[in-house]
């Protein structure tokens, strides 16, 4: 599934998941979810879960539409991701209860916003 291309940001208010980077507007989130991680961010038709879990302080955005074969993607660890558009730094971490569904997933948490850096 790709995620919708977000119409130009000026005067949207364009948001970024935190587990995942995807930018959509909070319409697009509250309709279809995030495209990557919805099992576990839980977004869809959830208001609160969409200002909890996404934000609007993010820094530069990349055009992913080849994600499995993108230099970039690999750079971002988003070759398996669907294609959109996403921040190439966001500002925050996931809710503590996402963190804890990744632990118990296996699933190791890399924030976006350069704090764990490898």
């Amino acid at each position: 599934m790709s995620a919708p291309i977000p119409p130009q940001a000026k005067g949207k208010n364009l948001r970024a998941c935190l587990l995942c980077s995807v930018v959509l507007t909070p319409t697009d989130f509250r309709k279809i979810g995030c495209p990557n991680c919805e099992e576990i961010m839980q977004l869809k038709g959830s208001p609160d879960r969409i200002l909890s879990c996404t934000t609007t302080n993010f820094d530069g955005v990349i055009a992913l539409f080849a994600p499995d074969t993108s230099w970039v993607a690999r750079w971002q660890r988003t070759t398996n991701y669907a294609r959109g558009i996403y921040a190439v730094h966001v500002k925050g971490r996931v809710p503590d209860d996402v963190e804890a569904e990744l632990e118990n997933r296996g699933i190791k948490y890399r924030p976006r916003d350069l704090t764990d850096q490898d």
